[in-house]
């Protein structure tokens, strides 16, 4: 097994400088392609995410993205009116397929993206970055664009925790990476398991179930090689992703997430219980709070019936 993730390091992970804009653009060809921002309360960052993105990436001359689009999923602040202005179509969360009542959850607005973008290549990224570059968009893009080999891109990059590179990404490296080793080690070579930049072919995306919240990444990306193989997945190093770092309790919370989506995919008939009590100090002592944890997965998005109407129209 360690052979095989040797070769598929060599011939499926590369740097964004291995595919210039040019040679990207001139791949391009026919094919179209949607940019997904999820947000909630991001309106520090979206803005310029959205900017960049546009200034670079959707001109007359650089013609990459046909379509960029944020859902916001219940933001309270000015997401929305940010992202608008900076020239993204903002969609509501829970005004895509109202049949269906929405939940709280990454996953859950990812999924529902599928319904409102019609990219052949559909990208998703974070509405949380710092420092933002085109760079995330072209290097996951651009080998979905040059080897029709391949369906599925993650981004890897450093993640540095204020000033220390290569801390962040605790989840990731404390349960994650030892989840997929173990369980799933034809994935082991996954610099970012975890990563909210990535793209693969909606006739891919359209065929996977989505976990509503926070074991997207990891349910995506395994179901993925189950469905298309390891070869047709890949990763791109774009640099370094800066970002808003989240508290130990809710990376508490997200790991358990995590363990969970990786459980259901192992064994369906023996699962934990889905809640995890974590505890916090008041005046009294320590309390213990109690949190679900996210179990519901969405349907592939081909079984939905209005969007395969969609489709049909």
């Amino acid at each position: 097994m360690l052979e095989e993730v040797e070769r598929w390091l060599d011939r499926r992970s590369w740097s964004v400088a291995d595919r210039p804009l040019e040679r990207v653009l001139a791949a391009k060809r026919g094919t179209t392609v949607s940019v997904v921002l999820p947000a909630l309360n991001e309106e520090a960052t979206v803005g310029d995410i959205v900017s960049v993105i546009r200034r670079e990436l959707m001109s007359e001359s650089v013609p990459l993205v046909d379509e960029l689009v944020v859902i916001d999923s219940g933001s309270t602040d000015r997401t929305a009116e940010v992202a608008a202005a900076a020239g993204a179509r903002v969609v509501a969360r829970d005004a895509i397929l109202p049949r269906i009542p929405a939940v709280p959850g990454k996953g859950e607005v990812l999924w529902r993206s599928l319904m409102v973008t019609g990219g052949d290549i559909v990208c998703f990224v974070d509405a949380d970055l710092r420092d933002f570059s085109a760079d995330f968009v072209t290097g996951i893009v651009g080998p979905l664009l040059t080897d029709p080999d391949v369906d599925f891109v993650k981004a890897m990059y450093d993640r540095p925790l204020g000033d220390a590179p290569g801390q962040g990404g605790r989840v990731t490296e404390l349960v994650a990476r030892p989840l997929l080793n173990l369980h799933w080690p034809q994935l082991a070579g996954f610099v970012q398991p975890l990563g909210g930049e990535y793209a693969a072919r909606r006739s891919l995306l359209e065929r996977l179930p989505f976990p509503v919240g926070y074991g997207v990444e990891l349910g995506l990306l395994v179901d993925a090689l189950h469905t298309v193989g390891l070869d047709a997945l890949a990763q791109v190093d774009v640099g370094v992703r800066k970002h808003r770092h989240q508290d130990g309790r809710a990376l508490g919370r997200m790991a358990a997430a995590i363990y969970r989506t990786a459980q259901l995919r192992l064994s369906r008939g023996h699962l934990v219980r889905p809640w995890l009590t974590q505890f916090e100090r008041d005046e009294t002592g320590f309390t213990p709070r109690t949190y679900a944890v996210d179990t519901e997965e969405r349907p592939p998005m081909a079984e939905i019936v209005e969007y395969a109407r969609r489709r049909v129209a």
